[in-house]
């Protein structure tokens, strides 16, 4: 929002919310019964392509949006190194308005507009003029035009809106109020109009002018310089007519130079071209990939949640894991890209962010959750882990955390496997169970005298017993393979406090693994707390208990570069598995976490409460 909001700020639609594509149903639905009950040869082909050019838009949009967050991930010719945050991705969140506003025009124009309807799909000399006319009259204009956007009037009531973001995103190219969309609108369409008024549009002309216009608004503020400087070598003039990502990311930080649309001609010619354009190009092109400190290792859960890692969808990243049943709709997309991880069986960098002086960097590895669960894809996905393993030693990585590729010991004894295999590893694998166990003690409720266990027992979850029987806290099991289980790796040490139970009435804290079944859920009395201690949430099914996160933390403000929530966590709210590799290489531990070792729990709490990592509430305490 503009820091002095003008008239015609908000979109009209606003109140539809996600529903605003409803708008255009009647259009459709008019271009679906012309192709029922009209001849082909009568066909509108303008009016039939105006619904695949948006969703064009949308796909060459998102496409740019997944390059450009991978790429600045990496960090390899990186612009700006700023990172964003939260409050940008909602600002921008309704990047898509201008292309629902363009298609309404569209299907207007195709109907009022004088040979607007029945267009031919190609003309040569419509083109060119369309070309002549960008060159000449719209980028002129634009010019002047952004010029007086940035008088102190224009700016602070309408486009301080697009210039809140100095860190640049291709979807911030059209975050603008509705007024000047409007103005960019009657600007851009001077091309398209002219050549359709004369009778010698087409729609390859239409189409392949806005493809460029989106295009290079996408690249202007993608934040990762790609045009290579033998273009401009074998071709010097091009520096007038084609702008670079860091020419127009200058704009965005010094606000008083480079105001050129795409043809940097008009700074040169009116002297508001940024003296270190040429400088910031050669520095952003030399620029080598990022090395992180600390890799945190993860892996899809759903086919569906690819489009909430950050290379996904942004909005939808930003919020808690959720399953949304418009999802389903991209089942095609989905599949694909299923497939394609079959194909491609390497890592791959979804998030960087800056803690301190520490590098941190997230890489993904291309498997499903239920994939874990598939004996014949264990050795597949050791290897996968190991090959991310070796890699971070090569990038001179000091902690890799394993974050879910903890899934237990029968797939890589809690990732002893690698440490074995390699013993001269430099980097130190840190499972995080140590920060687990001292987050779920820290959560159970004071005054707790007895505690349920219950859930596929992991090696949290007999640390856990193990701690809570040495504070006096009574240890229950519904289950006699647990209890002996438990019984065995404890021994003497349970003090007494573990005992097996066949009934649920007494116990009001939960400590919940996988393996907990719903038919056990439902039995618990009324306002029992469960705290799972798998990395996985547990379904929520009675509206009369309480259920906290999984194992997490609130994250200090120092963490940057936040703009995306781990899988199910609320915002700025990271899992522990993930912060223990972030205290291993803060505190220097020179030793590994993992196999069946467990570092000191008071230790590693205080560590994470020092650098400011803050414990979450728990449910009873906030509904109380």
């Amino acid at each position: 929002m503009a820091s002095k909001p003008g008239i015609l700020t908000d979109w009209p639609w606003k109140p539809l919310g996600s529903f605003k594509y409803i708008i255009l149903a009647p259009w459709i639905t008019g271009s679906i019964y012309s192709i029922i009950v009209k001849d082909a040869k009568q066909w509108d082909v303008f009016n039939l392509a105006i619904l695949p050019l948006m969703l064009w838009r949308i796909l060459h949009s998102q496409l740019w949006i997944s390059l450009s967050r991978y790429r600045t991930a990496k960090g390899t010719n990186r612009i700006v190194d700023k990172g964003i945050e939260f409050d940008q991705v909602d600002r921008e969140r309704n990047w898509d308005d201008q292309i629902l506003f363009n298609a309404i025009l569209f299907y207007l124009g195709n109907k009022y507009f004088p040979g607007g309807s029945h267009i031919p799909i190609w003309r040569a000399d419509g083109v060119i003029i369309t070309m002549l006319l960008h060159v000449g009259p719209v980028e002129f204009l634009y010019y002047w035009f952004h010029r007086a956007l940035h008088h102190h009037y224009l700016y602070s009531r309408y486009h301080s809106h697009h210039h809140s973001s100095i860190v640049t995103e291709p979807i911030t190219s059209v975050t603008h109020p509705f007024a000047e969309h409007i103005v960019y609108f009657a600007l851009f369409s001077l091309p398209v109009l002219t050549v359709v008024f004369f009778g010698t549009g087409s729609i390859i002309a239409i189409v392949g002018y806005i493809t460029y216009i989106d295009l290079m608004n996408n690249m202007g503020h993608c934040n990762f310089e790609l045009i290579p400087n033998w273009v401009f070598s074998i071709f010097p003039p091009l520096k007038y007519i084609m702008y670079t990502p860091s020419f127009h990311s200058l704009h965005h930080t010094q606000f008083r130079t480079n105001y050129s649309l795409f043809m940097p001609i008009y700074d040169y010619i009116y002297g508001t071209m940024d003296k270190s354009s040429d400088t910031l190009y050669e520095i952003s092109l030399q620029r080598k990939e990022e090395t992180p400190n600390v890799v945190h290792l993860m892996h899809l859960t759903t086919p569906e949640s690819i489009y909430h890692l950050r290379v996904g969808f942004p909005y939808l990243a930003s919020k808690p894991y959720s399953s949304a049943w418009y999802l389903w709709l991209l089942w095609p997309v989905t599949l694909w890209f299923m497939m394609l991880t079959r194909i491609y069986r390497r890592t791959f960098v979804v998030e960087r962010n800056r803690f301190h002086q520490l590098r941190l960097q997230t890489w993904a590895i291309p498997n499903f959750r239920e994939q874990y669960h598939l004996k014949w894809q264990k050795e597949s996905i050791n290897n996968m882990i190991e090959e991310a393993v070796l890699e971070a030693e090569e990038k001179g990585a000091s902690v890799l955390s394993l974050g879910l590729m903890n899934q237990g010991k029968e797939l890589n004894r809690y990732g002893e496997v690698y440490v074995k295999k390699h013993p001269q590893l430099k980097v130190k694998l840190v499972d995080g169970s140590s920060l687990a166990v001292a987050v779920l003690l820290n959560s159970i409720p004071k005054g707790t005298t007895q505690v349920l266990l219950r859930g596929n027992l992991t090696k949290v979850a007999f640390a856990v017993a193990f701690s809570l029987c040495q504070k006096g806290i009574q240890v229950t099991v519904l289950r006699e393979d647990e209890y002996e289980k438990l019984d065995k790796s404890l021994g003497t040490k349970s003090e007494g406090k573990l005992v097996i139970s066949k009934g649920y009435s007494s116990c009001k804290v939960w400590l919940v693994g996988d393996d907990l079944t719903e038919k056990e859920q439902r039995k618990a009395n009324k306002g029992t707390l469960f705290i799972p201690f798998s990395q996985f949430p547990l379904k929520n099914l009675r509206k009369d208990c309480f259920y906290h996160t999984t194992p997490a933390m609130q994250t200090p403000k120092a963490l940057e570069n936040v703009d995306s929530c781990e899988n199910w966590l609320p915002r700025r709210v990271m899992s522990v598995w993930r912060i223990a590799g972030i205290l291993h290489a803060l505190e220097g531990w020179e030793e590994h976490e993992c196999g069946y070792t467990i570092s000191n729990i008071d230790k590693v709490w205080e560590a994470c409460l020092k650098h400011g990592f803050q414990p979450l509430t728990v449910p009873t305490q906030s509904k109380s």
